[in-house]
């Protein structure tokens, strides 16, 4: 493939013009300044495409980017189905790189036998004799079926079906010798493939019928002697001009740290613990006997979930812990795990990241491809539930419920941008990004704050709850308490996840003395981008002041994670809107991804505007996981948040043991205990349980025609709302300002 893309050069010269052209069986991208240089042999750069990475970015269509040999080549095309399609063709030459259509892949080592060229037609010519003999066998048994009774015929049809596979890979096979057999030996030294001589349809690369199309740049061409070959495959991709711009680490001191490298592991470590987890068909490793069971098989019912407990039951025992490679577990008294400690501390620096496992996984998967369908290697997983993060919007509850105190519209709007702007820093403060555990269906959590200033006295946790507290709150309608052991003092927060395809989580939170609540729903679409993963948040969530009768209209960021083959880190982009039917106040934020020749990370821009007005009377800028500053219509400026000077009001969980056993702690409890001691075979393994248990429950409705209702919350068009809210319940009802 040919034509004209733009290369990012740096930024004083820009974006320039340049011919690129893709050869596909060398594995190069080559570009030039103009058409007429690639015919005179001026190749300006090459990139290597071998262990390359393409890279898109979700919010601009035309521009897309190469990576290897730790550089960033940055490529716009000239529309968006132009970039598609380099794209498409530049993700087929890698894979063909994968799988060894390379110059000089048959040259395995220094002391492997080579192939000569006579080999390789003596070869061509045994296969193509022994298809010869499989058409010419099938035909005599087709001939012959037309005397036979239906039984034989039968008989008959099955192995003919069964030679037509064996003639396809036979032809397949024909078509790679052809390729290598040109490759290694190439006709004056350009690549180029020849016809197969056979009478039968042969099934080219291209859709062809015997040959190979290249670009220009693989014919044959007139050259000077002191000019390299233009198809010579350079051992590092490289640029004629000295200051282009590369970005694929932010300094050459990164990509020298040890950490950046991908180490190989042992063999078995390899083959079996840095596995994709596809249909809980891969093997598990049991870490007694040491033998492997298929996961989904009746033996994976032979390995417990409570194998991973009498592993660290037998380890060395400290005071309330036991140890494992110096990884502490702590224990109760009476020597059981203590989960809920091991759900608190949320250290991620006991899993490292295998960079091995995560370029198998993205050289499986295309630009573009929804991720929704696809299991994540165990080990990038975050200790937690989705449902469980989506409470961090609440981390600051005293941010949350101040609006409610305020006494004017655009004082209150001004909170609940304050409060919104805030929520996103504590659920996304880890060095490198992990990614929660997909919720299964049916699956909740439950959690409650006590509010500093608001709540009457720190109570504990309800672990302590006593049994005359438990007693009273049975008598209490769940209706109205999701979490019947809370008082009206607390923040209650309560997450159900209710649809699996697509992925949809609900929640709500409610504060019945402030009288406030907040119901939300999104539902999570991933895209893979090459060197990054988008997630997209498709939702609302709705703030719903009672004793005002407003309510807040919120949409939500989408996630990025970045620099997945090194260090991922997590950045937000997009536009939000946060907007009051009832006063007219509304709230423009744009969350700024970071540009690729420089700026800053996680950057926001926020404007608030008065009710039909064009001009904001308030503009905010900053980081949202830092300082953001405000800047009023009068020229006054002030400090609007900074995330890290405030505290983080910690969320107070039930007891893993006393739990509902659809409860997300409960659930994961047993992954996230293999995720804590970094055995991630055994952290596997009980997520495959999972999984194939949600799998079996499907069928089973499936087979029944049973529609999987949801316990707390009702769809209402697009949008999920909790069933019992506190304004229905009060009798409180909302109406838009007149336009």
């Amino acid at each position: 493939m040919e034509g004209t893309l733009s290369k990012w050069t740096n930024v004083v010269k820009g974006w320039q013009y340049r011919w690129c052209v893709l050869d596909d069986i060398s594995g190069t991208l080559s570009y030039y300044t103009s058409r007429e240089k690639m015919v005179r042999g001026v190749r300006r750069g090459c990139v290597r495409l071998k262990g390359a990475m393409i890279g898109i970015d979700d919010e601009d269509n035309l521009t897309f980017t190469v990576t290897v040999d730790g550089k960033t080549f940055h490529f716009q095309a000239r529309t968006r189905a132009d970039r598609e399609l380099w794209i498409r063709a530049l993700e087929d030459t890698i894979q063909k790189q994968l799988f060894g259509y390379r110059v000089n892949q048959i040259q395995v080592n220094n002391d492997a036998v080579v192939p000569t060229l006579e080999s390789f037609d003596k070869k061509l010519g045994e296969a193509d004799a022994y298809l010869q003999l499989l058409i010419e066998q099938t035909k005599n048994l087709e001939v012959k079926m037309n005397t036979m009774c239906e039984e034989d015929k039968a008989h008959c049809e099955c192995i003919i079906s069964e030679t037509n596979k064996l003639m396809d890979q036979v032809k397949h096979s024909i078509v790679m010798l052809q390729i290598a057999k040109n490759t290694a030996f190439p006709v004056n030294g350009s690549y180029r493939t020849t016809s197969v001589s056979t009478d039968y349809d042969f099934p080219s690369l291209e859709g062809d019928t015997g040959s190979i199309e290249y670009g220009a740049e693989c014919e044959e061409r007139p050259r000077r002697d002191s000019q390299p070959m233009d198809n010579d495959i350079p051992d590092v991709s490289y640029s004629s001009s000295e200051d282009d711009f590369y970005d694929a680490y932010e300094d050459e001191e990164e990509w020298s740290k040890p950490s950046r490298k991908i180490e190989p592991v042992p063999a078995m470590r390899r083959k079996y613990k840095n596995r994709i987890l596809v249909g809980g068909s891969e093997p598990v490793l049991d870490a007694h006997s040491g033998n492997l069971t298929q996961s989904g098989s009746s033996d994976l019912n032979q390995i417990s979930l409570d194998t991973t407990d009498r592993t660290i039951a037998n380890m060395p025992k400290k005071k309330d812990s036991y140890s494992k490679d110096n990884i502490v577990v702590p224990t109760y008294s009476d020597g059981s795990i203590n989960y809920d400690a091991i759900y608190e501390d949320q250290d991620e620096s006991d899993v490292t990241m295998q960079g091995s496992v995560v370029t198998h996984l993205i050289s499986q998967v295309k630009i573009g491809m929804d991720l929704t369908k696809v299991a994540l290697p165990t080990f990038i997983l975050e200790k937690r539930s989705l449902l469980e993060m989506y409470a961090d919007y609440l981390a600051h509850p005293d941010l949350f419920l101040k609006a409610n105190d305020l006494e004017t519209p655009e004082e209150r709007m001004v909170q609940i941008v304050r409060w919104y702007l805030s929520s996103y820093h504590a659920g996304r403060n880890s060095a490198v990004a992990k990614k929660p555990y997909n919720p299964i269906l049916g699956e909740i959590f439950r959690c409650h704050w006590n509010v500093p200033g608001i709540t009457a006295g720190e109570s504990e946790l309800s672990n302590d709850i006593t049994a005359q507290n438990n007693s009273e709150a049975a008598v209490i309608n769940e209706e109205e308490n999701p979490l019947p052991w809370t008082d009206p003092d607390q923040l209650i927060f309560l997450a159900e996840q209710v649809s699996h395809h697509p992925p949809i989580s609900a929640f709500y939170a409610e504060h019945k003395a402030k009288k406030v609540t907040f119901c939300a729903n999104v539902w999570t679409k991933s895209k893979f981008l090459g060197l990054s993963v988008a997630v997209h948040h498709v939702g609302q969530g709705i703030v719903r002041l009672l004793k005002h009768k407003e309510e807040y209209i919120s949409t939500f960021p989408s996630g990025y994670g970045r620099s997945i083959l090194t260090v991922p880190w997590i950045e937000l982009g997009g536009s939000v809107t946060i907007s009051c039917p009832q006063t007219g106040y509304h709230c423009d934020i744009e969350f700024h991804t970071k540009p690729f020749y420089g700026g800053k990370k996680h950057r926001i821009t926020a404007e608030v505007f008065g009710p039909k007005t064009k001009k904001a009377f308030l503009t905010i800028t900053g980081e949202w996981n830092g300082s953001m500053e405000a800047k009023w219509a009068d020229g006054r400026t002030e400090l609007f948040v900074d995330t890290k000077a405030i505290e983080v009001i910690k969320k107070r969980v039930r007891k893993v043991a006393e739990q509902d056993t659809n409860e997300s702690r409960y659930i994961w409890k047993k992954v996230t205990l293999g995720l804590k001691v970094d055995n991630v075979d055994q952290a596997s393994q009980a997520k495959a349980e999972i999984e194939q248990k949600q799998r079996n429950e499907a069928e089973v409705r499936k087979e029944s025609n049973e529609v999987w209702i949801p316990r707390w919350f009702v769809q209402n068009g697009e949008n999920w709302e909790y069933k019992s809210p506190l304004e229905k319940r009060l009798g409180v009802t909302f109406e838009s300002m007149p336009s």
